[in-house]
């Protein structure tokens, strides 16, 4: 059973398809940490290009799924309601298997330290109990810009 669906979620980060890698929140402690699921599907549109015959989740969109779970866990605080989470730096990434299709990626965030509108989380990204990406992600929150 998960703590927000795909809707919800949709409701707080700005990402949408093809861009939006969250599929549901399966737990949330408020703004102390989150964990997520993303589904990896052969139906995904980046296996057509990485690679051909030997399909790999690209390492960037672990990291951005990451920053994504991250921002859920930042922007359902009362405080930054309605803003936008943005990503700031990543420190420390390591990866240490593939990622593959029927993978489901569990993302674990947890919060570091904030202070004001920044702050930074500690991520994993953990297949069938396996860590296969770790990071370090430093984020900035602001308010909601329209326009080009």
């Amino acid at each position: 059973m998960s703590l927000l669906n795909v809707s919800e979620i949709m409701e707080l980060i700005p990402n949408r398809y093809p861009i939006l890698f969250i599929d549901k929140v399966d737990s949330l402690e408020d703004g102390q940490s989150i964990t997520c699921t993303k589904n990896v599907t052969i139906n995904e549109e980046f296996f057509r290009g990485h690679f051909p015959g030997n399909p790999v989740m690209p390492g960037v969109l672990i990291i951005e799924s990451l920053a994504q779970a991250a921002s859920i866990l930042i922007l359902k605080t009362e405080k930054y309601r309605g803003k936008t989470a943005y990503l700031g730096s990543i420190d420390n990434a390591k990866f240490r298997k593939m990622v593959r299709p029927g993978d489901v990626l569990k993302l674990q965030v947890t919060m570091e330290k904030q202070r004001m509108n920044m702050g930074k989380v500690e991520c994993q990204a953990i297949v069938e109990d396996q860590t296969v990406c770790s990071a370090n992600l430093s984020f900035i929150v602001s308010d909601v810009k329209n326009g080009n």
